[in-house]
C-alpha cells in the first residue's frame, strides 16, 4: 500500500515518527511479549556509555601521560597503536589523536550525524547527537564549553574537529598538576569520557 495512502493502519503507521519515541516504543512492545527485561537493557546500556567505552578512552589517555614513546606513537598511526592495546574495529577505525595544550583546546563535533569512537568511548552520549550542539559547537565553541562549565584563558584557541566515517578523533585532555606520582589506574580515574571528547577537563586529584 502507498505510503500516501489515507489508510494508517499498516503497522510501521502506528510507530511515532522521532527516532527516541520510535526505539522507547519498540522497547515497550518488546517488553510486553516478554523479550526484553527493561532492568537488563538499563544495566547494558549504561555498562557501554559510562563504564566499558570511557574506560578504554582512559587507558590510551593515562597511558599517553606517562609514556613519551606511547605518546609519540599516537602521534604517529594511531590506529596502529590503539591496536596494540586491542582497541579497534567498527566506529574505531581512522582514530585521529588532538592534543590539548595552555594554546590549544580541541573539542569534537559530528555536524552531519553522530560519528563516534566506540571503542574506545562507549555509546555516544544524547547531547552529542543532539542537533543543538551539532550546530552551535561550530559557531560559538566557547559559549558550548562554557555550558559544559568549562572557562578557557582568553588566550587558548579552540579547535572544532569534524568527525566523519573517514576519520575519527580523540581529544587527549591536558595532565593535572600535581600527578606525576600516581599510577596509571589512577591517572585512569581523572579522565572522563566529556574529556575526551573535549566538552570537559581532566579532574584534580583530591
Amino acid at each position: 500500500m502507498p505510503h500516501d495512502s489515507p489508510d494508517h493502519d499498516h503497522p510501521h503507521a502506528l510507530l511515532p515518527p522521532a527516532p527516541a519515541l520510535r526505539v522507547k516504543a519498540l522497547e515497550t512492545i518488546l517488553t510486553q511479549k516478554g523479550l526484553v527485561d527493561p532492568a537488563a537493557l538499563d544495566t547494558l546500556i549504561d555498562t557501554y556509555e559510562n563504564k566499558i567505552g570511557p574506560r578504554n578512552g582512559a587507558h590510551v589517555v593515562a597511558k599517553a601521560w606517562r609514556e613519551p614513546e606511547f605518546l609519540e606513537a599516537l602521534r604517529t598511526d594511531a590506529d596502529a597503536a590503539l591496536r596494540e592495546l586491542g582497541y579497534y574495529g567498527r566506529q574505531g577505525e581512522h582514530m585521529v589523536v588532538v592534543e590539548n595544550t595552555p594554546d590549544t583546546h580541541n573539542i569534537v563535533v559530528c555536524t552531519l550525524c553522530s560519528c563516534y569512537p566506540w571503542p574506545l568511548l562507549g555509546i555516544p552520549p544524547g547531547w552529542y547527537k543532539s542537533d543543538a550542539y551539532r550546530a552551535r559547537v561550530v559557531r560559538e565553541p566557547r559559549k558550548v564549553l562554557s555550558d559544559f562549565g568549562v572557562t578557557l584563558d582568553d588566550k587558548t584557541a579552540v579547535r572544532v574537529w569534524d568527525s566523519t566515517a573517514e576519520v575519527r578523533y580523540l581529544v587527549l585532555p591536558m595532565r593535572p598538576a600535581g600527578t606525576d606520582g600516581l599510577s596509571e589506574d589512577a591517572l585512569m580515574d581523572l579522565v572522563s569520557r566529556d574529556s575526551m571528547v573535549g566538552t570537559a577537563i581532566a579532574s584534580v586529584p583530591t
